[in-house]
């Protein structure tokens, strides 16, 4: 009769399924949290200081979008 032994485990390794599903949850709370704070940053600006910075009051999501993604 053969016996089978299998070195896996489910647990919170570095590696483990678990931990990256952790780091991924963190990440994109930091993220959410960097968005909302640079769309409420340009959103409180006025017309005139927006046209300062060369940028539209519609781009204001996608600007504060690209920002977070780019910062982690």
């Amino acid at each position: 009769m053969a016996h089978a032994l299998s070195n896996t485990s489910i647990g919170f390794g570095p590696n483990s399924s678990v931990s990256k599903l952790v780091t991924a949850f963190k990440t994109a709370r930091a993220r959410r949290a960097i968005f909302a704070q640079t769309y409420s940053e340009l959103a409180n600006l006025n017309d005139r200081e927006l046209a300062d910075i060369g940028v539209a009051r519609s781009n204001i999501r996608a600007i504060a979008k690209k920002h977070a993604e780019s910062a982690l």
